[in-house]
Formats: structure tokens, sequence, C-alpha cells
């Protein structure tokens, strides 16, 4: 499949994933058997040191159609994904939490939002009303807070803006993807508000969506918080 144009690149950005990525893997290759032919998956594995670069190592090696970029140091989420972005394949480009916490049911119309709808941008949406959630009262209502802020202070008109769902068309995504200065949560959002900005088009898709995550990790709900409302008055 290296040798062929690749429609589609899919990346899975990957820190300390060691029990969850050979699943990913596999689901988001029997989501997208269902509709395409030409794709790749990109682990993006960001100085994991919990044998997560072993086994995604292992992944690449066993199937043509996986790349693994390995990053000694910790580079951020926003920048593991830049640098994926920059180093894949495909027209159509998108990245999937690793937790899928968004129902792959999904996938192919995030997919054909861009190939067949002409969006140039889109994203999954957990704050639609045809959207179904699960996760806990506090990580709720700080989400609802933070896109409102988002809305009220940026302008924006996107619902949800931190959903790990997204995809994109490769040429709109490269043409902004320097100008976005975050380099870890915040990346999501930055690019959605500078899109908007340069007036792309972009689609938000209702989604059904379980928490997934581990209390205590990744998220640290008052301190990253705190972090992201300071980083919407930076931004603004």
């Amino acid at each position: 499949m290296k040798n062929r144009k690749i429609e589609l690149s899919i990346v899975l950005p990957a820190h300390n994933e060691a029990k969850r990525i050979e699943d990913a893997v596999n689901q988001t290759k029997k989501a997208l058997a269902e509709f395409i032919s030409s794709y790749e998956i990109i682990i993006a594995e960001d100085g994991s040191t919990d044998g997560t670069a072993e086994i995604a190592g292992r992944i690449a090696a066993k199937n043509s159609f996986v790349t693994h970029i390995h990053s000694e140091a910790r580079l951020g989420r926003g920048k593991a994904l830049n640098h994926a972005f920059k180093l894949a394949k495909g027209e159509i480009l998108a990245y999937l939490d690793v937790d899928l916490s968004t129902d792959m049911m999904h996938l192919k119309p995030l997919i054909e939002a861009i190939k067949e709808n002409k969006y140039e941008f889109a994203t999954g949406s957990r704050m639609l009303k045809e959207s179904e959630v699960k996760r806990s009262f506090k990580r709720a209502a700080m989400s609802r807070v933070f896109n409102f802020l988002v809305r009220y202070i940026l302008k924006s008109e996107i619902r949800d803006h931190q959903c790990g769902f997204k995809s994109f068309r490769r040429d709109a995504l490269l043409r902004i993807m320097n100008e976005i200065k975050d380099e870890h949560w915040f990346w999501d959002t930055e690019m959605l508000v500078r899109a908007q900005r340069k007036g792309y088009k972009i689609k938000e898709i209702p989604v059904r969506w379980e928490d997934k995550g581990v209390a205590g990790t990744k998220v640290k709900s008052f301190s990253d918080g705190l972090t992201m409302f300071c980083k919407i008055i930076k931004f603004r």
C-alpha cells in the first residue's frame, strides 16, 4: 500500500498508550475497510515510557499500511500531530484519540464530510442535540464552560472544539498549521478558530461519545481548565 496513491491518512496520537494502541489500530482498520481501500494509519508516538514505542514498532512491522513515528522526548499532543500531518501522504487527513471515546460508526461521515460534501474541516461534536454523551457531570460542566468562553471571547461558531475526532482537507490544514502556536491540548481549539477566521467550511458531526479516559491521567480538571482559560485570553 505504501507504493500506491493514498487517499486518507489517519493519525493516532499516542503517549503511554501501551494498553490501547493495538486495539485502536485494529478498530480503525476495521472501520476503514467498510468504505475506503487506500489509506495509511500513522501512530504518532510521543515520548512514551510504558512500552508503547515497542508495541507500535511491532504493529508497523507487521502491517504495510501502518507507520510508526517515534519521539524520544515528549513533544506535546499538538506538536506531535503537526509533525505527523506533515509526513502524511493522504489528500484527506484525520486524527482519532486512541481511547476511541467517539463511536467508530461516525468515522465514515467524518471522512465523507471532506471527500463528498466538500468541507475543508470536520469535527465530532458532543454539544449538538443529536449527540449521545456519557461522562461525569464535572467534566461535562467544564467542557460546556470552556466552549462557551471560546465562542464568546474568540467569536467561534463551533459548539465543541476539543473532541478528538477530526478530519481535514490536506491543503487547508497545512495552510494554517504553521500559524498554530499551541503544542498541546489547546491545538484543536486554536486550529478551528484560525480555520474560521480564514473562511473555511467546517462541519460539526453529532456523535455517540463515552468518556474512556482513566481517572487521574491525561487531563487534570482544575489545572488544565485554568491553563485552557489562560490560553483563550492569550490567543485573543
